[in-house]
């Protein structure tokens, strides 16, 4: 397929970016994809291959801040270990894009290709939590929580693609599709210094063990620190600055542990063509080196473009939510969307982030305006786990604020209007203390917001099937 301007339409453009990755999809967009519509089918396909590995590569590279760590401290710690985090991630938090301030993260990664790890998780005594378990292409292949598997003592052997053998009585099995796996937990807190206490205690009794060693005593042993890992640039950041050769490099031997899908083999057999075979080192010398920064750059546009053109986004008044997460199958772009915005999404049963960018008018959210978000009686978020509206800044970071708020929820004790409708107050500046309960504060410039349904309710009024609609946020004089 050779891509050349005669192709597109001004106005009506027409542009390579779907979900097949490889059709044709109508959409507007004047960003810098179509600076590379003159591209040739080898350009192309390396963008689809670039697209297809974005989950792994960006999985990996987490992975290696993550745990580049001599012991737990903070937000890292070392492969096999659990991190607890002890408070909500400050705006200084820049491991992870779009993170919250609604439950403590509890996880680990773990490598599961030598031999099974066991995970035990403690009686939660009707704790809202979830435990979900991601492969390196970032699907979720198991997920223990209240919603699944209720909230009493269990445990788990968490197995390779390619283990076979016996577990001890009472150890359920999940069987994990690639060697690396990220055990991503979440247990919700008030955070209030009380509830931080009791959420604490119920980390500290989860327990994470090699098959060999559990039922013994254990103690795992110290992580290596590797100064030449970047600690203090965003992953994401990190990934988009590779040049194509080093990103394919080591997608290429990322897939030698981590083997794609059954259903991949149609779009890897074309890889080859341009020196990406899975289980093979990167052919460097069948790769146009002329598409060594172009290739990345084009191809994370087709991503972001999915916000606008993506067919399981669905956009309500201003905000857009992605139907399908957690579980991918071949839609590469929509997976590599959700990798790039909100790496760890829950399955659309667990949770839904509706996200928006522009108010009720279709403009930037700026600081500088003041905007409200009314809630009509009886109408906010139905969700059986927990509801919130989180800030962010334009990178998908956590912004500072006066009142250390990053994201508002009933836990506010929101006032309600006379009329039993709850307005939330998106401002940079304080709305008045009578207020402030109700009040989500942003930036001075740009910002986007994120709202969070926490085990969405099923049955309508239900946000999954679109019969409670989001409210608009609209700005005010």
């Amino acid at each position: 397929m050779n891509i050349t301007r005669r192709n597109l339409t001004v106005g009506g453009l027409s542009l390579l970016a779907s979900s097949s990755l490889c059709s044709p999809l109508r959409a507007d967009w004047d960003g810098p994809v179509v600076k590379a519509i003159e591209g040739t089918e080898e350009f192309w396909l390396a963008s689809d291959a670039y697209v297809f590995g974005y989950p792994l590569v960006t999985m990996e590279m987490t992975r290696r801040v993550i745990t580049n760590a001599a012991k737990v401290e903070g937000t890292h710690g070392p492969m096999g270990q659990i991190i607890k985090l002890r408070e909500y991630p400050s705006a200084a938090f820049r491991d992870v894009t779009a993170p919250n301030a609604d439950t403590l993260y509890t996880s680990a990664f773990i490598d599961v290709g030598k031999e099974p790890w066991v995970l035990s998780i403690p009686d939660m005594k009707d704790r809202y939590f979830l435990f979900p378990m991601l492969d390196g292409w970032t699907t979720i292949f198991q997920v223990p929580g209240k919603r699944t598997t209720g909230t009493a003592a269990q445990t788990y052997a968490i197995t390779g693609p390619g283990w076979q053998g016996t577990l001890p009585a009472g150890v359920k099995e999940y069987k994990a599709p690639t060697s690396i796996v990220w055990i991503l937990g979440r247990i919700y807190c008030t955070g209030t210094p009380e509830d931080y206490a009791v959420v604490h205690a119920l980390q500290d009794e989860c327990k994470l063990a090699p098959l060999s060693s559990y039922g013994k005593s254990y103690t795992p042993p110290s992580g290596t620190v590797d100064p030449s890992i970047d600690m203090k640039t965003a992953v994401r950041e990190q990934v988009n600055r590779m040049s194509a050769t080093e990103y394919f490099t080591l997608l290429a031997k990322l897939m030698k542990d981590n083997p794609p899908a059954a259903a991949d083999a149609p779009e890897l057999a074309k890889f080859a063509r341009i020196g990406l075979v899975a289980g093979q080192d990167f052919d460097a010398s069948r790769f146009d080196p002329a598409f060594e920064k172009r290739v990345p750059q084009v191809s994370f546009d087709r991503i972001m473009l999915q916000f606008k053109v993506g067919k399981p986004i669905k956009n309500i008044n201003g905000f857009a939510y992605d139907t399908v997460t957690g579980i991918y199958g071949t839609d590469y772009l929509n997976r590599a969307l959700v990798t790039a915005i909100g790496l760890g999404a829950n399955r659309i049963e667990d949770a839904v982030y509706p996200t928006s960018q522009k108010d009720a008018d279709g403009r930037d959210y700026e600081g500088k305006n003041k905007y409200v978000m009314q809630f009509a009686k009886g109408e906010l978020p139905p969700a059986e786990g927990f509801w919130s509206l989180t800030m962010y800044n334009a990178e998908y970071f956590f912004v500072e604020n006066p009142i250390n708020r990053y994201s508002i929820s009933a836990r506010q004790n929101l006032k309600a209007n006379p009329d039993g409708s709850v307005d939330l107050y998106i401002q940079n500046e304080s709305p008045g203390k009578d207020k402030e309960s109700n009040w989500l504060p942003a930036p001075a410039g740009k910002f986007v917001l994120m709202l969070r349904m926490y085990w969405p309710r099923e049955k309508p009024p239900s946000i999954i099937d679109a019969t409670w609609k989001i409210p608009p946020v609209k700005k005010v004089s």
